[in-house]
């Protein structure tokens, strides 16, 4: 919670500066697509800097692995109702706010450099509810609906920010599907963003 916090603080802290003229105007540059390929170069190294998380996936139950397909499918399934309802904005840029899951650094920059700064702070804002809600719901909703509920609700945050929380409301046997979830949910946001982006 204190990190997306800090995330929407400096979000404000930039827009307060880009109003009051504060720094040169950075829309016309490549910086975006620099940030994009630190951001990148950082989840490859924590993805390979943890080799035991890549061994726990092979004592995953088949069924469980079927989690991501569904939480990937729900959410797009939302968004496209949420799209045809909505007025002024495409099914495409609802889904592609949506294949977001919560992560709301890479998503909102894939978006701003596809379809502008409204839609990519859009998408910023709705990735970071989705993970304050899982912090603050995840009781409710393993209770309600059972261990799974969390998991899903946190999308591609699983792996890191809700699993704290996830493990407290759904028990330590529900850590390594967690993770996993998290690493396949989180690896289609690229590819998910851009395909809707691109349409």
């Amino acid at each position: 919670m204190k990190g997306s916090l800090i995330i929407v603080g400096f979000f404000a802290l930039g827009v307060a500066c880009g109003l009051a003229d504060v720094l040169p105007d950075l829309s016309q540059t490549d910086i975006n697509f620099y940030a994009l390929c630190a951001l990148m170069f950082c989840v490859g190294i924590s993805v390979g800097s943890d080799p035991q998380t890549l061994n726990s996936f092979r004592a995953l139950s088949p069924r469980l692995a079927l989690l991501p397909v569904a939480t990937i499918g729900g959410t797009l399934a939302g968004t496209a109702v949420i799209g045809l309802l909505l007025q002024g904005r495409t099914v495409a840029d609802c889904l592609a706010v949506g294949s977001g899951f919560g992560y709301y650094s890479l998503s909102s920059i894939f978006i701003t450099e596809y379809r502008g700064a409204e839609l990519g702070t859009v998408a910023l804002l709705a990735n970071i509810c989705r993970e304050i809600i899982t912090l603050l719901c995840a009781p409710l909703l393993a209770r309600w609906f059972g261990p799974l509920a969390p998991i899903s609700a946190g999308g591609a945050t699983t792996m890191d920010t809700t699993l704290p929380i996830i493990a407290r409301t759904s028990g330590q046997g529900f850590v390594v599907v967690s993770i996993f979830h998290g690493f396949l949910v989180d690896f289609s946001v690229p590819f998910l963003v851009t395909l809707w982006c691109s349409i």
